[in-house]
């Protein structure tokens, strides 16, 4: 079992968290303002779990610029989305789970979101992940764990360019707090 340390997070609510998943990411620092992309897959939709998901990031502060809900008929947007898992043998499962329902891709901004929002998820594997995080909370199984986040900051570029059109993203005033990564 992993070391655990209880946080309080901007909101002042108590927040349980892997202290050794709590990863560090290629390219990010915790004073560097960053995009990510959160994918709510199918099975989170259907359970309805959109809601808790935004919840538990607006909670730690980051900030919300880009969302919609699709259900992805186009397989080569799944294929360049995954393409690092093409040659693994669940893929073709995989593919077939994310084009089986609705999603909601969501483009979230903050200092340091990439690593942080990881951390938040935990594991996607649920017998690994940690009470507290959104996966050891809620994922069932490990081909139906809910969500997903970019696993570094390149890839959240890579990403969120992949699943919205520049326009799609909105820079909107959030009293100061943070600064948006898109021009208006």
């Amino acid at each position: 079992m992993g070391v655990f340390w209880l946080g309080i997070c901007r909101c002042g609510e108590v927040s349980a968290m892997a202290a050794l998943n709590f990863p560090t990411f290629k390219g990010g620092s915790p004073w560097t303002q960053e995009s990510t992309l959160v994918a709510v897959k199918p099975d989170g939709v259907q359970r309805q779990l959109i809601g808790t998901v935004i919840q538990r990031f607006e909670r730690w502060g980051f900030k919300l610029v880009g969302m919609k809900m699709l259900q992805v008929s186009e397989p080569f947007i799944l294929a360049e989305h995954y393409q690092d898992l093409q040659r693994k043998p669940f893929y073709p499962a995989l593919i077939s789970y994310m084009s089986s329902g609705p999603m909601v891709a969501m483009v979230w901004e903050g200092y340091n979101v990439v690593g942080t929002s990881r951390a938040m998820i935990g594991h996607s594997d649920s017998t690994e992940a940690a009470p507290g995080t959104i996966q050891g909370d809620f994922s069932i199984h490990i081909s139906r764990n809910i969500i997903q986040a970019s696993d570094s900051v390149e890839g959240a570029q890579r990403e969120i360019q992949l699943w919205f059109q520049s326009n799609e993203l909105v820079n909107w005033a959030d009293g100061g707090h943070y600064s948006s990564s898109y021009p208006a």
